[in-house]
């Protein structure tokens, strides 16, 4: 196992870029991945589901990895999601991920229809038992119910010591993650999802980190410190105002797409907010009022002096 691929703090998700034709666009991509990097990120997470890692053939999903971990180079870690409702392609997709040279493997729980635990268990266990050398951060997103409990949490983990990571999602979940953490004697590191809308409940309890979208990922990742360290104001201060564009874009999957690559315009990463179709088509209020919150993060960004400069002119490449 190796031990230098420790997650911690902000781990944010890589949007897909597309062009005009809905191609992935790799050139953008590698500017995504530059911009994570100036934002002093550690780590950072694709095709995840604010990837639209759904609407990717499985030769796509590897290829925005490899394209990801030779274009980082050792400079950020990538956490490779390797979703599949079928365990057999799940499987494939994370070995041939592991070849690519991903540093950790994710996987998502398989949420199309209700399934008991016990099916989930042997989906789970097998998923990890064909990659045991490398560490795996396990997602549970369910928003028809509730995520997989503590019990098969540890089960899980003391059967599978790559088990390593579990990111969940869901409101009021401070209670269920203090018992993960006493029940496993904190020998998983936890992650909050949904934007990080919950980080600051959650950061005092212990959780490891937040994996938000990338946009305010580097605004994040200094909230975080703040909270961490026992500057709780000026964690709140800062939260309270990025957590509008978040609280809005969270409203709707495909709407948190075009709001994250628009705000990744207004920073001069991308160049359009392109989704694969089916996509959200903003009315004229929701284009207004996002161009109105992304404006207060940039005007935040300038503020305290963190503008990231544009890397779209750059040689990515170099």
């Amino acid at each position: 196992m190796n031990t230098e691929n420790e997650l911690l703090g902000v781990v944010p998700i890589i949007p897909t870029p597309f062009t005009e034709d809905e191609e992935i666009d790799q050139d953008a991509l590698c500017r995504l991945i530059d911009f994570a990097i100036a934002g002093g990120i550690q780590a950072v997470c694709l095709p995840a589901y604010a990837s639209e890692f759904y609407k990717l053939t499985d030769d796509e999903k590897l290829l925005v990895v490899r394209v990801a971990v030779k274009h980082a180079a050792g400079r950020i870690k990538i956490v490779a999601q390797s979703n599949h409702p079928s365990l057999k392609v799940a499987i494939k997709l994370a070995k041939a991920n592991v070849e690519a040279g991903a540093d950790v493997i994710s996987l998502a729980v398989p949420r199309i229809f209700s399934l008991p635990e016990n099916a989930l268990k042997v989906y789970l266990a097998e998923f990890l038992q064909a990659i045991p050398r490398t560490p795996v951060l396990i997602q549970d997103f369910n928003p028809g119910g509730s995520s997989i409990s503590v019990d098969f949490i540890k089960n899980l983990m003391d059967e599978n010591p790559n088990f390593k990571y579990l990111k969940l999602e869901e409101p009021l979940c401070a209670p269920k993650f203090e018992d993960i953490i006493k029940t496993t004697k904190d020998k998983i590191g936890l992650f909050e999802g949904w934007g990080g809308l919950y980080m600051l409940e959650l950061i005092p309890i212990g959780i490891r980190g937040v994996m938000p979208g990338l946009a305010v990922a580097d605004i994040l990742q200094k909230v975080f410190n703040l909270r961490s360290s026992g500057e709780h104001g000026k964690a709140f201060d800062l939260f309270e105002k990025v957590m509008p564009q978040i609280f809005f874009s969270l409203q709707n999957m495909e709407l948190f797409h075009y709001a994250e690559k628009e705000l990744l315009i207004a920073r001069g990463i991308l160049s359009n907010s392109i989704a694969r179709k089916a996509a959200y088509i903003p009315d004229a209020s929701s284009v207004s009022y996002i161009k109105e919150l992304n404006q207060r993060i940039i005007e935040l960004l300038e503020d305290e002096s963190w503008v990231i400069k544009s890397l779209t002119n750059q040689d990515t490449h170099a």
